[in-house]
């Protein structure tokens, strides 16, 4: 970092203090408090030394932007205010630059926030480590992996939307670059009895409700499922759908995770019919049967769902069948087959579909580890990270608590001991003398419950491998028996318990003290969870299925491998499965994240108090922060130390020349802190406490206040100079352009008297010239004029003497012209008669043209457009003009009647046009409609009194409101209603109150139907997909049909911000009645049937319009 850059702290504008271990003084009180504080001003971290603990805010806050991610990257964990990206860049830069393998532990109850804080670790390590297709394929697969396993292993429940009901470990694998390679995921404890059980209030696994909500009409039908959640007797109906969760969206979002990640189709496929099936498997009941000897059988109620589910799985129905009713006990080489009752079905159906779950959850596991496993067979660096349980203590607590207990207890275990550890090894490092920390380690704890000869779990598994009677009470018995002298085993019956006559701790419970409090423990089911027993005939039905997954899940049920040693106790299993994380935990360097939530309410800006200081005594925050503090409170390195606090000594301000350490040695001494409060490191002082720390910021405030007074004075002394230089140089320029402005002026003023002395000049010697001009030009005028003269005269001689030698010359012409004529005339004067006859011939013709032409004018017909009247034709020579004549005379008379409309008239016409257009030759119902005017509005809306509150309703002009028939689809009988047509919409109401039925507009109105024949019904189809097509169309009758179908199509036609609407004419048509197509039929009834249109139910899907015979 540059010298000029400015460098932040965590102690600046620190709201509240941002360590807990500089918080003085330290009590339980004060911790709270300093939580509250910076909870409400949206501060949701705050560290403990390198623990971050973080506040679940219930609301998106703008701290996790990119911008974010770039300013905590590459920065030292104490530079910035406390931040989850502060962690993650230490845990990541700590994995790439120096090879240490890291682990980030994430701890919380229920609800703090744990799967957000896991998912911000790893958006962040991917967001600042390497580019590359390759690597950002592999980074894209290792968050995808979340949405998977959130959707199988999460569920709501009364604390959280989103809980997870599985603890997860994470390990992501690195190149040398620090690039991610892939990863591993391993799973603990997934609460499969949620399966078959939900507490009031919860949900099952998500994915059941998203499969149901998200899955397409053809994947439900393949899957044998239908969408109603009702239907499922494993589904909790009182919390089925949450506020702000979108199952449907987050099922596709989960189908594209799940390519992402590498699954195929005909997996994900079979993932989906596993589901199903356990659906499947909820909904089979059974009924008791009694036997000969005495004993209930136990047999299917209802075989169809057991029947869909063996179909789903590949199994044939009688073996599965057989097994719900029948338990075979191997013993050596003896087999005996014993009935199940109706209590035993229920117990082995409902293992079957916890186990089948559960397995199916292991395998989904398994699949991603496949995916996204590193490639390569170098050398990896690897950062776990692990979201798991927090400690639980509730009103009913069960083996799932007391194991989740037990986990915790571990975790804090290894959690002091690297924290010590870690402490001791910085000591040590740099050169401090270490001192024994006195704090309370819970080892005795752990082998209370994890000893091999007296441990509870041992006891327990001990107790279910016994022959005889064994039992919750047995197994509690047991327990008071070789517990009875720890002391932090109590039960009602150990000595322990100084609260004999107390009712708060049952016969049947027993309580251990936990380095978190007290937890009373309720026996009841702790065996039968902890033998997690299925019977064999049922993993053998299973193995026989055909289904692609079941083999991999049921193992132990191939005949050829059977093992008649009984499976390990679920209690063993989490055991080996803690021991192997705990040692794969203390290989590497821990880094702690503890969630804590505000409220039970899950509500922003709400800090219960009592509810956070439970969730700090389990966590162990107030140990924690004591055994931060035990040594040395507060260290840094001498390089920042002297930056921060160099200006509280005059010898290191400004800048210091020599080595660090000494500057920080000679401003200490400067300070007169004492020696005991310090100690210098090899590379860090150390400070013991908080006070000492507080000292030098406070000292340091004050000393940044005199510096920022001393940075003023100089500055407004500057200021001031600056504005009295400006002033000066501003009056300097001033002046001498008012000295050049004067000059200017002066010399202007010369110019204009030297240019009028010039002008006067220069005109006089003009006027002397012009007039010499003047003379000279009157000089030539006159000769010119004189010339002129003497031309015209010789001209007009010239003139007159051609005139005279013209008409001597024409005379001569005439004279001559007539003689000729005279030659002519007396010799073809033989050859008149021949031209007389054409003369004739062309003078009777003009005669016969003009009597023709009188005729027709005085026998003209009327000017109606419709008389089709004309003169018979005189001549047959005139056939072709008779007829051209009368064809000009039809458009001049139409065009004559036209100009006479007014617009009103000539929208009537061309509406009837229209409606000739529509139904001319297709409807029989037409003819008789033509003489009729369309009238539109034969209801007068707008002045009948009765309709005065549906004319209110009505926002726009009516076009037409007419009474019409809806038609009934169960019966096929009609109910009145009013019908009104505007520009955008048209609307059906009831005849006697005018209350609006339903109000359609017209962009959802698609198309209308009607038949070929003389019957007035007519359907109006809408779009589907638009809110309006909820109900279903309309099947209307009319008499005025023709009428309402011609200004529906002229609206549709009119606007053109919509198609026109389609008229389908035909005697059979389809009708959408809400989910159901009926059918339309129109046929000719018989003469029996009357006059009348009749219209019939022929069943469900058919409704008959009987329509009598022209």
């Amino acid at each position: 970092m540059s010298k000029m850059e400015v460098k932040t702290s965590l102690l600046d504008n620190m709201i509240g203090v941002g360590d807990m271990v500089l918080l003085e003084p330290l009590s339980e009180e004060t911790f709270i408090g300093n939580l509250r504080k910076r909870f409400e001003h949206n501060e949701i971290y705050t560290y403990i030394g390198s623990v971050v603990i973080s506040m679940n805010p219930y609301k998106s806050l703008p701290i996790y932007t990119a911008d974010k991610v770039e300013e905590y990257r590459n920065r030292n964990f104490y530079e910035l205010s406390p931040h989850i990206y502060a962690l993650a860049d230490e845990a990541y830069r700590s994995l790439r630059d120096q090879d240490k393998d890291q682990c980030i532990l994430i701890t919380g109850e229920s609800g703090a926030g744990k799967t957000e804080a896991s998912k911000l670790v790893m958006s962040y390590v991917a967001a600042v480590c390497g580019k590359g297709q390759e690597v950002n394929k592999v980074k894209e697969q290792l968050l995808q992996s979340n949405p998977v396993l959130e959707a199988f292993g999460n569920a709501k429940t009364v604390r959280n939307d989103n809980s997870s009901r599985f603890g997860k470990y994470m390990d992501i694998e690195f190149d040398f670059k620090g690039d991610p390679l892939g990863g591993v995921i391993s799973n603990y404890l997934l609460e499969k009895s949620r399966v078959v059980k939900q507490p009031r209030g919860e949900r099952n696994f998500h994915i059941f409700y998203q499969l149901l909500s998200g899955a397409s009409e053809d994947t439900l039908k393949k899957l044998k499922l239908d969408r109603d959640f009702s239907k499922y007797n494993y589904l909790s109906l009182d919390s089925a759908t949450v506020n702000g969760l979108d199952d449907a969206a987050n099922f596709r979002t989960v189908r594209n995770a799940m390519q992402i990640v590498g699954f195929m189709e005909d997996e994900v496929q079979s993932v989906l019919e596993l589901v199903a099936a356990v659906l499947k498997l909820g909904n089979i009941e059974f009924k008791p049967e009694s036997r000969v000897n005495g004993f209930d059988e136990s047999r299917v109620k209802d075989k169809n769902d057991l029947k869909e589910m063996c179909e789903l799985l590949g199994i044939e129905q009688s073996v599965l069948e057989r097994a719900f009713s029948y338990r075979t006990v191997e013993a050596k080489m003896e087999k005996v087959s014993t009935t199940l009752n109706v209590a035993q079905a229920y117990y082995a159906r409902d293992a079957l579909a916890k186990n089948l779950y559960s397995r199916l959850f292991s395998w989904l596991v398994t699949r991603i580890n496949e995916s996204i496993k590193a490639q390569t067979k170098s050398r990896k660096k690897v950062m776990g990270v692990l979201d798991i349980y927090g400690f639980e203590i509730f009103e009913d607590n069960s083996f799932e608590q007391f194991i989740i207990n037990y986990c915790n207890e571990k975790l804090q275990q290894i959690f002091i001991e690297l924290t010590l550890r870690e402490e001791q090894e910085e000591y040590v490092r740099e050169g401090i003398e270490w001192t024994n920390i006195e704090y309370f380690n819970n080892a005795v704890i752990c082998d209370l419950i994890e000893n091999n000869q007296n441990g509870i779990l041992a006891m327990l598994d001990e107790e279910c491998l016994r022959p005889g009677t064994v039992t919750d009470d047995t197994f509690l018995d047991k327990l008071n028996t070789v517990c009875a002298e720890h002391q932090h085993f109590e039960s009602r019956l150990s000595k322990n318990s100084k609260f004999l006559t107390d009712h708060s701790l049952p016969h049947s419970c027993f309580r251990i003290q936990h380095y978190a409090g007290k937890v009373l423990y309720r026996v009841e089911g702790f065996v039968d969870k902890n033998n997690d027993l299925l019977y064999r005939d049922l993993s053998q039905a299973m193995y026989k299925a055909n289904h692609s997954l079941m083999k991999l899940l049921f193992p132990e049920g191939n005949p050829a491998k059977v093992n008649l040693k009984r499976p390990p106790t679920a209690g063993s299993q989490f055991r080996a499965s803690v021991g192997t994380l705990m040692k794969n935990l203390q290989t590497k360097n821990p880094n702690y994240i503890r969630c804590i939530k505000p409220n039970d309410k899950k509500a922003c800006q709400v800090f219960t108090d009592s509810l956070v200081c439970h969730q700090v005594r389990y966590l162990g925050l107030m140990e924690n922060v004591r055994v931060r503090r035990a040594g040395y409170a507060f260290r840094q390195a001498y390089e920042p130390c002297l930056e921060r606090y160099k200006m509280l000594c005059k010898q290191t301000w400004p800048h210091w020349k020599g080595p660090a350490r000494q500057g920080v040695e000679v401003l200490l001494k400067d300070l007169e802190v004492p020696e005991e409060e310090f100690a210098y490191g090899r590379s860090k002082i150390f400070i013991r406490n908080p006070r000492t720390l507080f000292f030098l910021e406070e000292r340091r405030r004050q000393c940044l206040e005199d510096l920022a007074t001393l940075i003023q004075k100089i500055y407004r002394g500057w200021k001031c100079r600056t504005h009295f230089l400006l002033l000066k140089k501003s009056q300097v320029v001033v002046a001498a352009w008012y000295r050049r402005y004067a000059q200017q002026q002066k010399y202007q003023k010369i110019k204009s008297s030297s240019i009028v002395v010039q002008s006067y000049i220069r005109g006089w010697k003009a006027r002397k010239i012009l007039r010499e001009l003047k003379y000279q030009k009157r000089c030539k005028e006159a000769v010119t004029t004189i010339a002129a003269y003497w031309h015209g005269t010789q001209a007009r001689r010239e003139l007159k003497r051609l005139k005279e030698e013209a008409r001597r010359k024409h005379a001569v012409a005439v004279i001559w012209a007539y003689w000729l004529g005279l030659k002519v005339r007396r010799e073809y004067r033989k050859f008149f008669r021949a031209n007389a006859g054409k003369k004739i011939y062309d003078f009777t013709i003009q005669k016969i043209m003009q009597k023709y032409f009188i005729g027709l004018k005085n026998t003209m017909p009327s000017m109606s457009p419709i008389d089709k009247t004309w003169p018979a034709r005189p001549y047959l020579f005139l056939d072709g003009t008779h007829q051209e004549l009368r064809r000009i005379f039809h458009l001049w008379r139409c065009k004559k009647y036209r100009s006479q409309f007014t617009e009103e008239k000539k929208a009537i016409y061309e509406e009837k046009l229209e409606a000739s257009e529509i139904f001319k030759d297709k409807k029989a119902l037409y003819p008789s409609s033509v003489g009729q005017p369309f009238k539109g509005d034969y209801l007068e809306i707008n002045k009948n009194p009765k309709y005065q509150k549906l004319n209110s309703v009505m926002d726009e002009k009516v076009l037409l409101a007419d009474v019409v028939n809806k038609i009934n689809r169960a019966n096929g009988k009609g109910a009145s209603r009013i019908f009104l047509l505007t520009k955008k919409n048209f609307v059906l109401a009831d005849q006697k109150t005018g209350q609006v039925k339903a109000s359609v507009p017209l962009p959802d109105l698609n198309s209308v139907s009607v038949s070929t024949q003389s019957d007035g019904f007519f359907a109006l189809k809408l779009k589907e997909g638009t809110p309006s097509a909820a109900k279903g169309d309309f099947l209307l009758s009319s008499d005025r049909l023709i009428e309402i179908i011609t200004k529906l199509h002229r609206t549709g036609e009119a606007s053109a911000d919509r198609d026109p609407i389609s008229v389908d004419i035909s005697d059979e048509f389809l009708v959408q009645f809400k989910q159901d197509k009926v059918c339309v039929k129109f046929i000719q009834a018989g003469p029996k049937n009357g006059n009348s249109v009749a219209c019939k139910r022929k069943n469900n899907r058919l409704l008959e319009v009987s329509v009598p015979s022209p």
